[in-house]
């Protein structure tokens, strides 16, 4: 019974942390989230010279809510620091072709140590900002429950880590390896925790079933 009632305080304890802990404060920049990420060509990326700003110039992106209402622009626009070494290049737009997640899109970008990943009505930013932490500091962007008006969302951290040619996700930015990103010639690959591999090709522009988000999991209301 001891056992029982510590493993289900423990459980009522990540719930709670999850889902009634307070939001992350919004530190997106307003301009980008009410841009249009649509009308731009992701094949021309931009120059990282640095002749422009720095990661750490411009404020961190992260979900609003619990998801963003249409695809907005991209972050780190500004940004012409060049990469770390060791690092990949993956910036760009990329959907899925083959595998579990076929059709998944997501755009990647990337200056200096700084990583962006938006997808699915969610931002996970990573690097130094000018506004918060290193790691992703966000929400899931899927609505497991709404009380009243108000929409419950799981948060979600993480770290982006450049290993061998290889983008690895470590939840909490110290916990396990959840997700892996690497090029396979052309294409990007991508290695989620349930191990799944995705195959994905690059696009120039954002295609017309994504333009609105389409967030993961259900929608229970309970009032």
């Amino acid at each position: 019974m001891r056992i029982g009632l510590g493993l289900a305080l423990i459980f009522a304890g990540v719930f709670w942390a999850a889902y009634f802990s307070p939001r992350p404060p919004l530190t997106t920049d307003p301009a980008t989230l009410a841009g249009d990420g649509s009308t731009v060509d992701y094949c021309a990326l931009p120059v990282l010279d640095g002749t422009g700003k720095t990661a750490a110039d411009i404020p961190k992106g992260n979900t609003p809510g619990c998801s963003y209402s249409h695809f907005p622009l991209p972050v780190l626009a500004q940004c012409t620091e060049p990469l770390i070494a060791g690092a990949d290049d993956i910036r760009g737009l990329w959907r899925g072709v083959e595998g579990r997640h076929t059709g998944h899109v997501e755009r990647i970008e990337q200056c200096g140590s700084r990583t962006v990943v938006t997808t699915s009505g969610i931002i996970h930013d990573y690097g130094p900002n000018s506004t918060a932490g290193l790691n992703t500091n966000d929400t899931e962007g899927n609505v497991l429950f709404t009380l009243g008006t108000r929409e419950y969302c799981p948060r979600t951290s993480a770290s982006m880590i450049w290993e061998d040619g290889i983008l690895n996700f470590y939840a909490f930015g110290w916990g396990p390896k959840a997700v892996r990103r690497y090029r396979d010639g052309a294409d990007l690959i991508w290695e989620y925790v349930d191990g799944s591999t995705t195959r994905m090709t690059r696009l120039c522009t954002l295609p017309e079933d994504n333009k609105s988000p389409r967030p993961r999991g259900r929608r229970i209301a309970l009032f």
